[in-house]
């Protein structure tokens, strides 16, 4: 049974018009005020990609943080998977 307290990886997409509009630095801005790592990127398609590690119940509250903060609205659709953590982060970071 999980209780959101197990370390995990979650990989999302976000798709819209999610690029040019701050979604990187925001989504970074916000990851600041969470027990997480990992990176936020635009891929060449046009959506953002979002990797994270931490406890599960952080991770799903950082992306509700995404959600309702200003760039959400540019946000029509979502993917999410959830992994095993690999540990590989030891902090959050915009890749280029």
């Amino acid at each position: 049974m999980n209780t959101g307290n197990e370390v995990r990886r979650m990989d999302v997409r976000f798709e819209g018009h999610v690029q040019g509009v701050g979604f990187r630095w925001t989504t970074a801005r916000l990851a600041a005020g969470f027990p997480i790592s990992g990176f936020v990127r635009n891929e060449p398609d046009g959506s953002v990609r979002l990797t994270a590690e931490g406890r599960e119940a952080d991770l799903l509250a950082f992306l509700q943080a995404i959600e309702i903060s200003p760039v959400g609205r540019y946000i029509s659709r979502r993917q999410v998977e959830w992994r095993d953590a690999t540990g590989e982060f030891r902090a959050f970071e915009i890749g280029y």
